[in-house]
């Protein structure tokens, strides 16, 4: 449902606008009157605004000084100010402009014309709420997609490695890197390990490596390795049984480990920010309202792996 804009108009003779009062509220405006410039900026405070016309000359605080104020508040940066004065020069325009207004309307008002300025910049401040709600959006599915890119180059539960048909590694994750110079610490940085070259389980002096092969049907031009070692305890890869990405299971993995979503950002190497989506996205996911519910499902899940 569209919500109805209101206007507030400040001025201290606000009976020589009724014509404009008229106007705006035949084109189905809700409109407020404030007297003063204090005045003003008690309404604004009460409830929501989108559009003020400003009266320059008032006694006490000014159109000038009232729009500074009303700048000095977060919450009203962006909220459109057009000055009205029936002073017409260049200078008090100029002035009008650099205080903070968006337009600048000269009295005798012809109300055909505030009605069409009005409209001009309620519109624009629509299509810039819409825009900035758009862009926040798109933000954040970009963060969480350069996150997932990330991941999957840098996963801490997944040892993958793509190989041509010469051994080149052309691709590797860290976890895969992590598993070769564990198990093979004098490999030649960058190539497949002839150890590892047709076998589908090899012996290190620390610990034991399965290997999973994946080709292309008819094209063996590249290779996808699959490394997992024996008897590791279980990690965030059990917990993808609950329904989650592999992301989310690696942030719940640390969850229940009892980090921080600070900690968390440090340990996967993602921005804070991404962490606190993740987390909003598992708790949705497993249904549960807090961490703690959280990590009692993954430990459940952790404590007695499939």
């Amino acid at each position: 449902m569209k919500t109805t804009a209101t206007v507030l108009v400040v001025d201290d003779t606000p009976a020589n606008l009724g014509v404009v009062l008229e106007t705006l509220g035949a084109a189905g405006l809700r409109v407020l009157v404030a007297e003063s410039g204090p005045r003003a900026l008690e309404l604004l405070m009460q409830q929501p605004v989108h559009l003020v016309l400003l009266d320059v000359i008032m006694p006490g605080m000014d159109g000038f000084a009232t729009c500074a104020e009303i700048r000095r508040h977060a919450a009203w940066a962006d909220l459109p100010i057009l000055f009205m004065t029936a002073v017409d020069e260049p200078a008090q325009k100029v002035r009008a402009l650099e205080a903070g207004a968006v337009d600048y309307i000269s009295k005798p008002v012809h109300p055909p014309e505030v009605l069409a300025r009005v409209r001009t910049h309620l519109d624009l401040q629509a299509a810039r709420c819409a825009l900035q709600q758009q862009n926040d959006k798109l933000e954040a599915e970009i963060t969480l997609r350069l996150d997932a890119e990330a991941q999957l180059a840098q996963s801490l539960d997944r040892a993958l490695l793509v190989s041509d048909r010469e051994g080149r590694i052309i691709f590797h994750t860290l976890r895969a890197a992590q598993l070769l110079h564990k198990h093979l610490p004098r490999h030649r940085p960058g190539h497949l390990p002839s150890e590892l070259a047709a076998a589908e389980r090899y012996v290190s002096p620390v610990g034991a490596l399965l290997l999973n092969r994946f080709t292309q049907r008819d094209d063996d031009a590249l290779s996808i390795l699959y490394l997992v070692e024996e008897h590791t305890p279980a990690g965030p890869a059990e917990l993808t049984r609950l329904g989650l990405t592999p992301r989310q299971s690696e942030v719940l993995y640390w969850v229940a480990q009892g980090k921080t979503n600070a900690e968390i950002a440090i340990i996967l190497g993602a921005s804070p920010r991404t962490i606190d989506k993740h987390v909003e996205q598992l708790l949705e996911r497993l249904g549960v309202e807090n961490r703690l519910a959280a990590a009692t499902k993954a430990n459940d899940v952790l404590r007695s792996p499939a």
